[in-house]
C-alpha cells in the first residue's frame, strides 16, 4: 500500500490516508462502545435474565477471555487472507455476535455468543493499526495515532450514558442491538472504500506458538477477572501460575524457530520499542484501572446514579480530544520522550483532588481535575503508540500490532485487579468509602509515577520519529 507516500500540505495527514482512518475508525467504534455500555448495564441484564452476580460475570469475562485468544491470530490471518479480507471478517463476526447476543434465550447462550464477539473484536484492532501504519509508511505517526484515537475516547464519553439510559428505560436486547446500525455502516464504508490488500502468502501458521500463547493470555485474564479478595486464592494462583508457564514456553519457542513465530520477540531488543511495551503496561494500569474506580467513586462516595456518573465523568475524555492532534504533531516533532513526560504530570495533577481532595470537593474541581487527567492519559497512549512503530519495516509491523494491544489488555486487567484487591481491603477494613478509594487513588498514582523510568529510554528531540520508507520499499 503506498496511500501515505501522495503529496499533502506540510503539517497536514494525506488525505487519502485520512479517509482510510475514517473508515477504520467507524468500525472500531462499536467493540469500544460495546465493552463499556454492557459493563455499565450488567446489573440490569443480571436481573432480567434472572443469574446470580457470578454467573452474570462471564458475560464480560467471556468476552474478554475470546478478545485475548484472537489477538495472536491476527500477524498470521492478515498475511494469509490480506488485511482488507481481516477485516470486513472480524467485523461481520463482531455483528453476527451482536445480532445473536440480542437472541439469547438465556445466560448460557448468551455467554456463548459474546465469545463470538470478542473474538471479532479482537482481530479487528490490531488490524486496524497494521493497516494504518503500512499506509503511513512511518510518517507523521502522531498525528495519526491522534486521527484514530478516536474511538478510545468516544467509549468512556458515551458508553456509560448509552449504557444507564438503555438499562433504564430498554429490553436489555438493546444493549447488543445498538451495535448493529454502526457495523452496518462500518461495513459498508470498508466495502466500498478499503484498498485492497493481497495476501503475503509465506509459512503457513504457528500453530505451536498459537497453542501456547492464546491460552497463555486466556489464564492471564481468567486469573485477573476472579482477584476480588485477594491474589492468594486457589481460583487466582492456578490460572496464573498457568499463563506463566505457557508464556514461558513460547518465548523459548518464538526465539528458538526457524518459521516466523505467532509474535515476533525479536521486536523487544529494539530499545524503543521495549519502552514502548513497558509504558503501555503501566498505562494500562493507570487507565483501567481508574476507569473501575472513577465510576464507583462517583456512585459509592458522591451518591450519584449511572447515568449521572457517566455525565459527570465526560470531561476525562473532552480532555482527551482537546489536545490530541497538537500533541499527535508534537510527538512528530520533538519525539515522544517529552510528551510522555509532560502527559505523565498532567495525569498526575489531574489525579490528586480525587486522592487528595476529601468527599466535599467540589464538582467543578473534579470536573476540571478530569479534563486535566484525560489530556495526560490521552497523549500518554498518543505517544507511546508511536514510539513503538518507530523504524519497524513492514513485516515487522503487524507482531507490533499484535504485541501492543496484548500488552495493554494484560496491563488494563493487571491494573484493574489490583486495585479492586486495595479498595475491597480498605473497605473490608472498615475505612469509610472516601477513606478507601483515596487511598486506592494513591495506589493508582504510584503505577504512574512508575513509568517515567521508561520513558526516558524513548526518542526526545532531535530524535523524533523518522520514516524507516526506505527499508518499507525494500520490503515491498
Amino acid at each position: 500500500m503506498t496511500t501515505g507516500t501522495r503529496a499533502a500540505a506540510p503539517g497536514r495527514l494525506d488525505p487519502a490516508l485520512l479517509k482510510l482512518a475514517g473508515i477504520l475508525v467507524a468500525g472500531a467504534i462499536a467493540p469500544l462502545l460495546d465493552s463499556t455500555i454492557v459493563n455499565v448495564a450488567i446489573a440490569r441484564l443480571g436481573h432480567d435474565l434472572h443469574a446470580p452476580v457470578a454467573t452474570i460475570q462471564w458475560v464480560i469475562t467471556a468476552y474478554l477471555l475470546a478478545l485475548g485468544m484472537a489477538i495472536p491470530l491476527t500477524g498470521w490471518a492478515e498475511g494469509r487472507f490480506g488485511a482488507r479480507r481481516m477485516w470486513l471478517s472480524s467485523l461481520g463476526l463482531f455483528l453476527l455476535g451482536s445480532v445473536l447476543c440480542g437472541l439469547a434465550w438465556n445466560v448460557a447462550s448468551l455467554i456463548a455468543f459474546r465469545v463470538l464477539q470478542g473474538a471479532g473484536g479482537g482481530l479487528m484492532m490490531p488490524v486496524m493499526q497494521t493497516l494504518l501504519m503500512r499506509a503511513a509508511g512511518g510518517r507523521q505517526i502522531g498525528r495519526l495515532m491522534a486521527a484514530i484515537s478516536m474511538p478510545a475516547l468516544v467509549g468512556p464519553i458515551l458508553g456509560p450514558v448509552v449504557g444507564g439510559l438503555i438499562a433504564g428505560n430498554a429490553g436489555w436486547r438493546w444493549i447488543f442491538y445498538v451495535n448493529v446500525p454502526l457495523c452496518l455502516a462500518a461495513l459498508a464504508l470498508a466495502w466500498r472504500g478499503l484498498p485492497d490488500t493481497p495476501p503475503r502468502g509465506g509459512a503457513g501458521p504457528d500453530i505451536t506458538g498459537m497453542v501456547l500463547l492464546s491460552p497463555a493470555l486466556a489464564a492471564f485474564i481468567y486469573g485477573l477477572s476472579q482477584v476480588k479478595g485477594g491474589f492468594g486464592r486457589p481460583w487466582v494462583l492456578v490460572p496464573l501460575a498457568t499463563g506463566t508457564l505457557l508464556l514461558a514456553a513460547f518465548t523459548v519457542h518464538a526465539l528458538r524457530t526457524p518459521a516466523e513465530p505467532a509474535i515476533d520477540l525479536r521486536l523487544f531488543r529494539k530499545r524503543a520499542f521495549a519502552a514502548s511495551a513497558a509504558l503501555l503496561f503501566l498505562s494500562g494500569l493507570s487507565l483501567f484501572g481508574a476507569m473501575l474506580l472513577l465510576p464507583l467513586y462517583y456512585q459509592q462516595v458522591r451518591g450519584h446514579g449511572v447515568v449521572e456518573a457517566g455525565l459527570l465523568l465526560a470531561p476525562q475524555g473532552l480532555g482527551s480530544l482537546l489536545v490530541r492532534t497538537r500533541l499527535g504533531a508534537l510527538t512528530d516533532r520533538l519525539g515522544p520522550r517529552p510528551v510522555v513526560l509532560a502527559c505523565l504530570v498532567l495525569t498526575v495533577l489531574g489525579t490528586l483532588p480525587f486522592a487528595g481532595a476529601g468527599p466535599d470537593a467540589g464538582e467543578w474541581l473534579l470536573g476540571a481535575s478530569l479534563v486535566v487527567r484525560g489530556a495526560g492519559l490521552g497523549g500518554v497512549t498518543l505517544a507511546v503508540m508511536t514510539a513503538a512503530y518507530q523504524g519497524l519495516g513492514p513485516a515487522e509491523i503487524p507482531h507490533a500490532s499484535s504485541a501492543t494491544r496484548i500488552i495493554v489488555q494484560i496491563g488494563g486487567s493487571f491494573g484493574a485487579a489490583v486495585l479492586a484487591v486495595v479498595l475491597q481491603r480498605q473497605l473490608a477494613g472498615g475505612a469509610a468509602p472516601s477513606t478507601a478509594y483515596a487511598h486506592t487513588f494513591w495506589w493508582s498514582l504510584a503505577f504512574t509515577a512508575l513509568a517515567v523510568a521508561p520513558a526516558l529510554a524513548l526518542a526526545g528531540p532531535g530524535h523524533a520519529a523518522r520514516s524507516p520508507a526506505g527499508s518499507s520499499r525494500r520490503g515491498e
